[in-house]
């Protein structure tokens, strides 16, 4: 794994980034953690494209991946391919539904509705990939929502997110080895367990998960950026991607 190919998911600083000085001092010291990358949110202050384009050249970071407002990927997909394009983003992921589907029914057009919007962002030379919770593990008919939506949304890129796979009842191997080819943004953080008996998100490293048989079988899958992410049950975001990085850095990056 290379460090540069290590992004820092920026939701994770949403009480941070609020306004823009708040986003220069974010990257700037996300910088100085390692990260060099980053993965933009909907949540970040409000500012044109021009001017966070400038700001992350400025703290030496690049944004090859977003998250951007579903209703926006859905309803105004010009609109978002043209802010992307602007920062020379060409990867994007729908990041939570904004209804759950019922049945079986529902989540194959779901599923369909997220191929057209995929097709047009394609057309544009951006890939849109769809980002997991533990909800997509719901299952209808024999199949978990998931399985409904890459098995009608061919056009559709994984963007697993380890943590929740887990907690969905899923194995992140097992997940990266269904999406061989077809996933390129992969987000990271670990699995554990508090004194209650409760999972909960934790740095890198830190909890349950077997990172060796995970990155092995990303590497495999195709996976181009890893995506660090604590964005729960974190008192200190910039301490968790602290941590996340030094073992990165101390056992997987090369």
């Amino acid at each position: 794994m290379e460090q540069m190919k290590i992004a820092a998911q920026l939701y994770s600083f949403r009480d941070y980034i609020k306004t823009p000085a708040g986003v220069r001092d974010t990257l700037r010291r996300l910088r100085q953690i390692g990260f060099s990358a980053v993965q933009l949110s909907s949540s970040i202050a409000p500012m044109p494209d021009e001017e966070l384009r400038r700001m992350l050249q400025e703290e030496g970071m690049i944004a090859p991946t977003s998250h951007e407002r579903a209703k926006d990927l859905i309803e105004k997909p010009e609109q978002t391919i043209e802010h992307l394009l602007a920062l020379d983003c060409h990867h994007t992921a729908y990041p939570y539904p904004e209804w759950i589907p019922t049945g079986k029914g529902e989540a194959v057009a779901f599923a369909k509705e997220l191929n057209q919007t995929a097709e047009k962002f394609r057309q544009a030379g951006i890939d849109f990939a769809y980002h997991n919770h533990a909800i997509e593990f719901l299952r209808f008919e024999g199949s978990t929502i998931l399985e409904l939506i890459y098995r009608n949304a061919p056009l559709v890129s994984g963007e697993l997110d380890t943590f929740w796979v887990q907690k969905g009842g899923g194995d992140p191997v097992d997940w990266l080895s269904r999406l061989n080819g077809r996933i390129k943004v992969l987000h990271i953080k670990d699995f554990g367990v508090n004194q209650k008996g409760e999972t909960i998100m934790m740095p890198i490293g830190s909890g349950n998960l077997d990172w060796k048989r995970i990155f092995s079988a990303a590497e495999t899958a195709g996976v181009e950026y890893y995506v660090v992410e604590h964005d729960g049950d974190c008192a200190d975001p910039f301490e968790s991607f602290a941590a996340s990085m030094r073992f990165l850095k101390g056992n997987f990056v090369s």
